[in-house]
């Protein structure tokens, strides 16, 4: 055990926090020691989250060293002000029309007065914390993961206090190039402070790890040494083994996670609201699923068409039961922002439908890096947010290949996206 080196990780999501944030250090902490790392993590003691999961406590090592520091979040004057406010901490924004005066204050609030971001309170406490912490433990690399990207902002100030400390900044989304950055509604000068931010974290991190081969390869037309490692599914998470389809009767296409209005696939409940209108076989079959948690007002458009009856809304579940829900689908829809700066983002939920075999019809910009994972595994087919007949096209033969029986599982070229695999590879990049 003392031959291992050992490795901080500075995050902000750490179980009992639900969603996708969490997974991805989590994952690596349980993989790591098999590679010669001993993982410490780093994370608030009193976090605001916006979804609790229990069920992720079991990949919680053993042994693993917790260190915890109480935070200071402005998100309850937020949420007092505007109970929508409560998006935000997902990142989820009512957009258009549906902003009230009271949703654009809070976004112009929080673009300009919490730079980089709400957690931004911590950093301080925790860079004189953790420079007396790391004077008294021998730690061989510290790793940031944002978002939020505030704790890049600890790396920073960490890296230009001790120059020798390897420092590896981790994006688990980008910053000034996601999606709902443009929707902040900044200042000039606060746009600025964020780039300025951004640049001083690229050029000062040892290695920036991006979760998409678009975002690493933008991180490095700004002058960051990045690497792509993407996220992935845990063999140990998968019930295929023991799960037969319990659904022989309904052909299902399932949403599993947060789906908000800025990736709403419009074109996709218009084709489906026509399939049960003028295919009654298709009608009698179809079963439109949600599995999280699902925006008000995209619910609502659905549940004023054909659709209602076909509708069965699970609202937020663990992640166990989410993995269950994708096991017993036909069909597992991936939504992406449409604008042409997301094709890097690879939501994490792919790989876990990649661990199903089942069919994924996904949507978003046009040669997103997701287009190019489905074109690898010939796991199903990415459209964008205009196609309608493709879209039918693909459904129905879909529908037809499970009405006779044939709609087989697909999982080959997947091992590569395995959380194991990926953690050997990122065992490689820090030796």
């Amino acid at each position: 055990m003392n031959s291992q080196k050992k490795i901080l990780i500075i995050t902000y999501y750490w179980p009992p926090a639900g969603g996708p944030g969490v997974q991805r250090w989590l994952k690596f902490a349980k993989y790591l020691p098999e590679f010669g790392w001993k993982p410490v993590i780093y994370t608030p003691e009193n976090p605001s989250y916006p979804l609790l999961d229990e069920s992720l406590m079991k990949d919680v090592p053993k042994d693993i060293e917790i260190v915890k520091t109480r935070i200071w979040e402005p998100y309850q004057l937020a949420e007092k002000l505007n109970k929508s406010n409560k998006k935000f901490k997902a990142g989820q924004f009512d957009v258009g029309k549906n902003q009230s005066w009271k949703s654009r204050l809070s976004i112009w609030v929080r673009g300009n007065f919490f730079i980089p971001d709400a957690r931004v309170f911590w950093v301080k406490p925790s860079v004189t914390f953790l420079e007396n912490y790391l004077k008294e433990n021998k730690i061989d690399v510290v790793v940031t993961s944002g978002p939020p990207h505030s704790l890049h902002l600890i790396g920073l100030n960490l890296k230009k206090k001790n120059s020798g400390l390897k420092w590896i900044a981790d994006f688990r989304d980008p910053w000034t190039e996601i999606s709902y950055y443009k929707h902040l509604k900044l200042t000039k000068s606060s746009d600025n402070k964020h780039r300025q931010l951004e640049s001083e974290v690229f050029k000062n991190a040892d290695i920036t790890l991006a979760t998409s081969y678009t975002d690493a390869e933008n991180f490095r037309k700004k002058g960051a040494n990045s690497f792509c490692i993407t996220n992935g599914f845990d063999e140990s998470d998968s019930i295929t083994q023991t799960l037969k389809n319990t659904d022989q009767q309904n052909f299902t296409l399932s949403y599993i996670g947060v789906l908000e209005q800025l990736r709403n696939p419009e074109n996709l409940w218009k084709v489906l609201d026509d399939l049960v209108q003028e295919n009654s076989s298709f009608a009698k079959s179809f079963i439109l699923k949600f599995a999280g948690r699902i925006d008000d007002k995209i619910l609502q458009t659905i549940e004023n068409s054909a659709l209602r009856k076909h509708i069965n809304n699970f609202g937020y579940l663990s992640h166990d039961k989410a993995v269950e829900e994708m096991e017993n689908s036909d069909l597992l829809l991936i939504t992406n922002f449409p604008n042409d700066s997301s094709k890097g983002i690879i939501p994490g939920k792919i790989f876990e439908y990649l661990a199903t075999g089942k069919q994924i019809i996904s949507f978003g910009p046009d040669d997103a890096d997701v287009s190019r994972i489905l074109n690898e595994t010939q796991a199903g087919k990415h459209f964008s947010y205009d196609d309608s007949q493709m879209v039918k096209e693909f459904i129905l033969e879909k529908f037809d290949l499970w009405k006779n029986g044939n709609l087989l599982k697909n999982t080959q070229s997947i091992e590569q996206f395995s959380r194991k695999n990926l953690t050997r590879k990122l065992a490689e990049i820090l030796d």
